[in-house]
């Protein structure tokens, strides 16, 4: 059974030569706002079976149990849809019109990665993709076309290798010669026999420098990465509470992080987005961690109407931020915070109380320890009492 944003589509119409078909595809494909297109053989990522399997077998893919369970057919695209032929693999840049590391020493802001500072790129890519699609079918006589993005088993990105717009950096994302880190990517799976394109080649060198970056240590190898460190994953995708260990890491970073990719040297030659619903809202760019403090589920759900952040919810989100508090330095924040101590969700009573512990004196936790802690229920908040408790 194909994933629910997979769409597919056979037309009738005049059939047309293999390298006027190729330039129409290119041409339609520009018009739609996508930045780079090639093609490649749904057989051309023979190793990533073998990398995929590694890389559950070690327990990487973290509490992402769906990476396991569409294993199979995430290993190859004819897995997913046996009568591909193609493979069009397109993307979208979405450089920021700053450098995002900037951020990072502003303690008292919160540092959004790029990508989620305006509108969910799933939703404008899809659509997107879908209209180069339909156009495409509409010259192919009894040929069908299908696309994904992103929520789909397909590995774009070794895709995207294949068909020549870049290469898998060390950091295993995509890096372009001409936009560097900043890019999406979709896919058009199609019946059709297409002229491929040429394979790019790694151009990382020597260079570490995504690798000696990363505030985790998320790469237990170069072209490798543990999901279980990774602030991105931490962040966006874990439901619990984030492990000591990487609460200071995690700097002021609320959703994502850019460290890896904003590093690359690569991204001298990338350009700011052009799709203006990719461009950040000018109230995410550098937002007071006080902003959000006060957000109830409602007013988080209207403020992150359409972004990808609304997918986590207001409890993750709020636990990161109250996280961020705690490293910000800024007592002045600590009223606000202690108004989560009785909040109804576990992970954010546990990340307030944290985070009080690096903003406010010994006296002032042991009077809120002895207010809230006798009435906790919860196993992994009344621990965080006792951690913060020591600490103090």
């Amino acid at each position: 059974m194909l994933p629910a944003d997979a769409k597919a589509a056979t037309r009738s119409g005049p059939k047309a030569q293999p390298q006027g078909l190729k330039q129409f595809i290119v041409e339609e494909a520009k018009a739609a706002g996508f930045d780079l297109v090639a093609i490649t053989r749904p057989d051309a990522i023979p190793l990533a079976e073998e990398r995929l399997r590694h890389y559950l077998e070690k327990g990487r893919h973290a509490s992402m149990a769906w990476m396991a369970e569409t294993a199979e057919r995430r290993a190859s695209p004819e897995n997913l849809w046996p009568d591909v032929r193609s493979v069009i693999v397109l993307a979208m840049n979405y450089g920021p019109d700053s450098n995002p590391l900037e951020i990072l020493s502003k303690k008292d802001k919160a540092a959004i990665s790029v990508y989620a500072q305006n509108r969910d790129y799933h939703d404008i890519i899809k659509g997107k993709l879908k209209g180069v699609a339909s156009r495409l079918a509409s010259r192919m006589a009894g040929e069908s076309v299908k696309v994904f993005v992103d929520t789909a088993p397909v590995m774009e990105k070794p895709l995207a290798e294949a068909a020549g717009l870049g290469w898998q950096g060390k950091h295993t994302n995509l890096v372009s010669r001409t936009h560097g880190s900043w890019l999406f990517l979709g896919t058009i799976f199609t019946t059709a026999e297409l002229e491929a394109d040429t394979r790019e080649a790694d151009h990382c060198g020597s260079c570490r420098a995504c690798l000696d970056a990363c505030p985790t240590n998320a790469f237990p190898a170069p072209y490798q990465l543990d999901a279980r460190r990774c602030i991105s994953y931490l962040t966006i995708e874990h439901k619990e509470p984030i492990a000591l260990e990487f609460r200071k890491a995690m700097g002021n970073r609320i959703y994502g992080c850019d460290d890896c990719l904003a590093i690359c040297p690569w991204n001298k030659f990338a350009e700011t987005a052009r799709e203006a619903k990719l461009q950040a809202r000018d109230d995410l760019k550098a937002p007071d961690l006080a902003t959000f403090l006060t957000l109830d589920d409602s007013a988080f759900r209207a403020l992150f109407s359409g972004s990808p952040i609304k997918r986590i919810g207001r409890d993750r989100f709020m636990r990161n931020v109250l996280i961020a508090c705690g490293n910000s330095g800024q007592a002045d924040l600590s009223a606000l915070v202690e108004r989560h101590l009785d909040d109804p969700a576990p992970v954010v009573r546990g990340a307030a109380i944290w985070a009080l512990g690096e903003l406010v004196d010994a006296q002032h936790f042991a009077t809120l320890q002895i207010r809230y802690a006798a009435q906790e229920t919860d196993a992994d908040v009344l621990t965080e009492w006792r951690n913060a408790g020591k600490k103090q």
